[in-house]
């Protein structure tokens, strides 16, 4: 059978996707929290997910290993691919962030040097206010980097500020706000239009009766 293949990561952005596929009707009784499979199919037979590193989403989609792809806007901000965004799914809001200490100044006549798991979506942001920057790429636990003197602000992704305020941090300024994508395979858009547009189309009614 010919399959729609939808690519997304395990956590809880997947988790709140599959609550929204089952309420278009989408169901995946084989599926559950301890499952390790990595392939899954729904209960109609007709649609196969596949769970990848959030990170590499987009390249499936892009070389269409996948015709789908659910991802967070920070990903394709991040890397961009040659893929359609067609719809926001509203879920794992949150939003992409420059923090630092109360009071850090931020302007033009400055040299910044910035820590981020989202070196090219900061340096874009900085470029584009003429702020010259020095980026330095980390993976994890980026607010260690101004409490040691590593940077001067970081760039990262904020949902509460919780841990922005344990650690004597704020919010300086807010880049975009983020949530889940729905993108899709160009090549896969154009041979299979009408069964992507009906799931599509299942999501949207999903989201309003449900919103």
């Amino acid at each position: 059978m010919d399959y729609i293949t939808v690519a997304m990561a395990k956590g809880r952005t997947a988790d709140r996707a599959l609550v929204l596929l089952e309420k278009a009707g989408i169901h995946f009784s084989e599926f559950h929290d301890e499952s390790r499979k990595l392939v899954v199919f729904d209960d109609e037979n007709s649609i196969k997910l596949i769970f990848v590193k959030a990170v590499d989403v987009p390249t499936y989609v892009e070389k269409g290993a996948a015709d789908i792809g659910i991802i967070g806007k920070d990903t394709i901000l991040e890397d961009p691919r040659d893929v359609y965004e067609l719809l926001d799914l509203g879920i794992g809001k949150c939003k992409l962030a420059v923090a630092g200490f109360p009071g850090t100044q931020i302007t033009g006549s400055q040299f910044l040097t910035v820590a981020s798991k989202y070196p090219n979506a900061a340096k874009d942001y900085f470029d584009k206010k003429g702020i010259r920057t020095e980026l330095i790429k980390l993976n994890g636990s980026i607010e260690l980097a101004p409490l040691i003197g590593m940077s001067d602000v970081i760039v990262d992704i904020v949902e509460t500020g919780s841990t922005l305020k344990e650690n004597g941090l704020v919010v300086l300024e807010t880049i975009r706000d983020i949530s889940a994508r729905l993108i899709v395979n160009k090549a896969s858009y154009a041979t299979k239009t009408a069964r992507i547009q009906q799931f599509i189309a299942d999501l949207k009614v999903a989201l309003e009766v449900h919103s």
